[in-house]
């Protein structure tokens, strides 16, 4: 059998059989080592998680303290002290009556139980036909079937249409490539008004709930609506009696410079799904923060009951992990930090459009996005089989650098791009390093493009 550093290989069912994986050893602030000694900026933070970077002494106390008490009771018939702490600082940070909190293990999880609440909310209230969930056709909201059939990213659901639900999808509030060729001065917020053409085609009587990510992660990162688009988007969900989901599983706990990427709007939703920093990685934990409204539907029924539960949900060793990191990102004013830090990230890359290839530059806190083209003008995406972005992964990693990349599905909606999410304790000297590393790797790609 092979090994690396006489760590045994060959057993894992990796999700990319054809790749070759780096094994990390270690990792330390923004920084990943692998076995060989090479150090590599976590320039996605993973997938946009770990926000307190690694190794941080506190969580690691607070994870190994629980772990001496109690690491798992079963919610269906016990509680425990952490998620009850958990939820009431949750309660405290969340908008207006979203104060009650439904625990996961993860943001697919948190995103499918809005689903299933929503269908059995309209059913409490005496909607049974309702159970249509309305999405945008640039998103990501997991990868369980439910949350798959509301995702709008084709290359993730194509394999499996023949097991999802076929729910309508409304146009993206792409601003760079707005479909109805508008530019920001003459925008009349088409793309929000096409929520009502859609409820109205499929009829308002079927229609459960919008879900949208309030600024767009994996599929188009940092993709984000115009001012006044979230107003427009919920007058019309009230209006018909729709709920509206915001998908803040990437976007929440200060990635995009507020607590929760819906604060930029003003604007406030019936559901929040989150998960990634709510944790910080250190355990599994998501959440579907609940508007009292609805939780005062369900305990109303003739059950008292959501009809819906997993096994690690409300797990006191992810929520004590979850409590500890709260309290570190409040007492160290991390968001505030993380919005100083996005407008100077930002000023360094909007330096990388001297590279013939970067088109698109966006960024909102410390979430941001790279899109490339072949042709800037035109804004015509490189061929598919190219496969850009992983290919500037790897010379990126080849550098010391790690960037998450992507590909929009379709021409309309764009093309490849890179996402960086560093840790929100990155230095203005780390995001330097971090950019001279990004237009390093850029170079090289050029040079071994046809």
């Amino acid at each position: 059998m092979d090994s690396i550093n006489g760590v045994p290989q060959g057993h894992i069912f990796y999700r990319n059989l054809s790749k070759k994986y780096t094994l990390i050893d270690r990792a330390e602030g923004i920084y990943l080592y692998d076995s060989n000694g090479n150090r590599i900026i976590d320039g996605a933070a993973g997938a946009a998680v770990v926000c307190l970077g690694h190794n941080n002494e506190r969580v690691i106390k607070a994870l190994n303290d629980q772990a001496k008490k109690v690491a798992f009771t079963h919610l269906s018939t016990f509680t425990n002290e952490p998620i009850l702490r958990l939820s009431h600082e949750l309660a405290k940070i969340t908008p207006r009556r979203l104060n009650r909190v439904y625990f996961a293990s993860g943001g697919s999880e948190a995103v499918e139980a809005s689903l299933k609440l929503a269908r059995q909310y309209h059913i409490e209230n005496g909607n049974p036909q309702k159970f249509k969930i309305i999405s945008r056709t640039t998103s990501y909201h997991g990868a369980t079937i439910g949350a798959l059939s509301m995702t709008g990213h084709y290359p993730r659901r194509k394999l499996y249409l023949p097991y999802l639900t076929p729910y309508p999808r409304i146009t993206t509030p792409y601003c760079w490539r707005c479909p109805f060729q508008k530019t920001p001065k003459r925008c009349e917020f088409e793309c929000a008004h096409d929520l009502e053409r859609a409820i109205v085609a499929e009829d308002p009587e079927n229609i459960s709930a919008f879900i949208a990510e309030p600024i767009i992660g994996a599929s188009a990162p940092a993709v984000a609506p115009p001012k006044g688009y979230y107003r427009i988007i919920q007058r019309i969900c009230h209006k018909y009696d729709i709920l509206f989901i915001a998908d803040e599983v990437m976007t929440g706990f200060g990635r995009t410079g507020k607590f929760f990427a819906m604060e930029h709007y003003e604007v406030f939703p019936d559901m929040m799904a989150l998960s990634k920093g709510i944790s910080s990685g250190y355990s599994p934990l998501g959440a579907l923060i609940i508007d009292e409204s609805i939780y005062d539907v369900i305990s109303a029924s003739p059950t008292h009951s959501f009809i819906h539960g997993h096994t690690f949900g409300g797990n006191p060793l992810s929520a004590a992990v979850g409590l500890e990191v709260l309290k570190i990102i409040e007492e160290d004013r991390l968001v505030e930090r993380v919005a100083r830090l996005g407008e100077y990230l930002l000023k360094g890359l909007k330096e990388l459009r001297s590279h013939k290839i970067v088109g698109d530059v966006r960024c909102v806190g410390l979430l941001a996005g790279i899109e490339f083209v072949k042709d800037r003008r035109g804004k015509k995406p490189f061929p598919e089989e190219l496969g850009l972005g992983s290919r500037l992964q790897r010379i990126c990693l080849r550098n010391g650098l790690y960037v998450y990349p992507g590909r929009v599905s379709s021409i309309v909606d764009g093309g490849d791009h890179i996402m960086l999410a560093p840790p929100y304790i990155i230095t203005e000297d780390e995001i330097d390093l971090m950019l001279n590393i990004l237009e390093r790797s850029i170079t090289e790609l050029e040079r071994d493009l046809p």
